[in-house]
């Protein structure tokens, strides 16, 4: 006897797809335009500078045979070394000047700004809707001898004609240089404070801790791993700028980035500047190095 019901079909079962898989699988494809522009034009654009720092200059773009003759040269000649601690000077006061200003602006926005916290951040950012080349030119011209600091000073009565004392010197290399960076001061000073938690100052208020001793036992310490970022990202970019000192910097502010831009230009000696290039950056990477082993001493929340 036959059944009313007929059996059923076998069918054929598709295995899930694997979550992971796929998770992986995206996170290979996301990660492929970051890498190829850091091989393109991080890694690629340094083994080209290393590989022209140990070529000699034979008037070729690439130059003929290697030698480490450019390293001795830049090495051990004074004026060399004289222009890089210009610059690591002339960078680390620029470092101090935009960190002591950028802190305070961070700590009102991060804890006293309240609505208007967005307002003091846009106000920081706004000057970057500007050419850089803009900002150090408005320098140049409140700096100059008939600039608008001179006859402001003029105005008040303070000096009776203008002076020199302003343009063409370190001073206003610091001075351009610290406000073209203070944002990028600004918001890493922010973020690590922004992240303090709030339960802290409670806890130390509490206990009978003022504001200051709040401030230099909890607030300061827990926002330096921000401070050492902001610093780090102020004087990294200012060692070797050149467009500054060209500008509103004389003779006695010159630094190595001129030093390097000159060899790629006028001097038209490619191997040596590029040799400059790479002993600049063995300094820069001690200073990273140090901020790194005062991050760790800190306790970097990142």
């Amino acid at each position: 006897m036959s059944s009313a019901f007929p059996a059923p079909s076998p069918t054929t079962s598709t295995p899930p797809a694997d979550p992971n898989r796929s998770a992986r699988r995206f996170e290979i494809a996301m990660n492929v335009p970051g890498t190829l522009v850091t091989v393109t034009l991080i890694l690629f654009a340094l083994a080209l500078v290393l590989f022209l720092s140990t070529r000699i200059n034979d008037s070729t773009v690439l130059g003929a045979g290697f030698t480490f003759g450019n390293f001795v040269e830049a090495a051990s000649d004074p004026l060399y070394r004289m222009v890089v601690g210009r610059s690591l000077i002339i960078a680390g006061l620029v470092t101090l000047a935009t960190v002591g200003l950028a802190y305070p602006v961070a700590y009102y926005a991060a804890f006293h700004a309240g609505r208007h916290r967005g307002l003091i951040l846009f106000l920081v950012t706004l000057p970057f809707w500007t050419s850089y080349l803009l900002r150090v030119f408005a320098w140049k011209i409140v700096l100059a001898y008939n600039g608008v600091l001179n006859s402001g000073l003029m105005e008040l009565g303070i000096i009776r004609e203008p002076i020199l004392a302003f343009l063409n010197t370190p001073a206003a290399v610091v001075i351009t240089l610290a406000h073209a960076y203070a944002a990028f001061a600004v918001l890493p000073i922010f973020v690590a404070l922004e992240t303090i938690p709030k339960s802290y100052l409670e806890a130390a208020s509490d206990l009978g801790a003022k504001p200051a001793e709040t401030f230099r036992r909890v607030v300061l310490p827990m926002s330096m791993p921000g401070v050492l970022s902001a610093a780090l990202v102020v004087f990294v970019p200012t060692v070797g700028d050149y467009v500054t000192p060209a500008l509103v910097g004389g003779p006695s502010s010159t630094m190595i980035g001129s030093i390097i831009q000159a060899q790629f230009g006028k001097a038209d000696d490619w191997p040596f500047g590029a040799a400059v290039a790479v002993l600049t950056m063995l300094v820069i990477l001690v200073v990273v190095a140090a901020a790194r082993a005062l991050d760790k001493r800190f306790g970097s929340r990142t």
